[in-house]
């Protein structure tokens, strides 16, 4: 690539920036103002101000206080967090098994965290830890659920592609089977509809205390990827282009399932299995800046999570006073985009 085209790439890639920087501020300011009861903006301001400056409110301010400062905004600032999230762990995972269908979840680390969450609704696990129990157990049980695919995955030959595919989905259907007898035999015939929200993905459980293990995990993860962008790009080429480029494709790929197993791990811990944005967001941006790893991990975290605060908006303010789980409205969004996208003429993995 010339000069004069890095140049341009990256002239470009500035607007392309700015613009999504706005249009989160913007979405985050929607998503604390708007819900079942609108807050209009200049409270929200006061609100915010207050509990940052350490301000006053009058009583009769109370209750407005109380739903921007801990009801929505926790929220709306995790939802910004698993947006952005599974829109980076979803473009590393498309590189690291070089396949366009993968998302967080292909690894079966969600199915892991299913059971763990299944068996603190049905039979209490952990509940010594009170309203921290669902996200403990299912961390815990995305974590034992990536240790068993990265056990079984392993060869002689490392961690392939292929072999990690196959046998995330060979042990998701297996979780999902174990989840499915832990709600058959719930005493209690709610265990199944709590479970089943769960699943879909909710942010109705965001506080303060939720927040800075993932935002530690989404920056770090950030900010290690963007460092090893150009890794990424070699091993998307495949094993034999990578070595023959002086990189470990293996050791690489180890490491990288490690760190996003990780990071979907705590994610699905605070928010549940929120489907299609890891999946969708990467070939979207990609169209966009085009398939450079440096350039599509700037990007795509902002993208995800302008995307996930309206989703999350959406999903509290439809049928109110009731919520819909996350992963009705990313599927009604995401299906018809992506099957847009494989219809695009000449659309490849990584580029048009």
């Amino acid at each position: 690539m010339s000069v004069a085209t890095g140049v341009t790439e990256r002239v470009r890639l500035v607007p392309v920036l700015l613009i999504l920087a706005v249009a989160l501020v913007v979405s985050i300011a929607a998503g604390i103002a708007l819900g079942p009861s609108v807050v209009p903006i200049g409270d929200v301001l006061h609100y915010l101000r207050a509990a940052l400056t350490g301000g006053t409110i009058t009583s009769d301010e109370l209750s407005g206080y109380t739903i921007v400062w801990e009801v929505r905004t926790p929220r709306v600032l995790l939802a910004v967090l698993v947006g952005a999230g599974l829109s980076v762990v979803g473009v590393v995972i498309q590189a690291l098994v070089r396949n366009a269908l993968a998302d967080p979840f292909v690894l079966g680390i969600s199915s892991g965290a299913s059971v763990g969450a299944t068996a603190v609704v049905v039979f209490g696990v952990f509940a010594s830890l009170g309203v921290y129990a669902l996200s403990a157990a299912a961390f815990l049980g995305a974590l034992g659920a990536s240790v068993l695919v990265y056990i079984a995955a392993m060869s002689k030959a490392g961690l392939t592609p292929l072999r990690l595919v196959l046998t995330g989905i060979a042990l998701a259907y297996g979780f999902q089977a174990v989840m499915s007898v832990l709600v058959f035999l719930a005493p209690d015939g709610q265990a199944a509809r709590t479970v089943l929200f769960w699943l879909m993905g909710s942010l109705g459980g965001a506080n303060w205390g939720s927040l800075p293990i993932a935002a530690v995990a989404v920056l770090l993860a950030m900010v290690v990827l963007l460092r090893n962008s150009r890794p990424l790009d070699v091993l998307a080429m495949g094993d034999e282009t990578a070595a023959s480029l002086g990189v470990d494709a293996v050791r690489l790929r180890r490491w990288l399932f490690v760190l996003t197993a990780a990071v979907t791990g705590l994610l699905v811990a605070v928010s549940g299995a929120v489907g299609f944005v890891g999946l969708v967001m990467p070939h979207l941006v990609r169209i966009v800046v085009g398939s450079g790893h440096r350039r599509v991990l700037a990007v795509a975290p902002l993208a995800g999570a302008v995307f996930m605060v309206w989703t999350d908006l959406v999903s509290r303010t439809l049928v109110a006073p009731e919520e819909l789980p996350l992963g009705v409205i990313t599927a009604v969004i995401g299906v018809p985009v992506f099957i847009t996208l494989m219809r695009r003429r000449g659309y490849l993995f990584g580029g048009r």
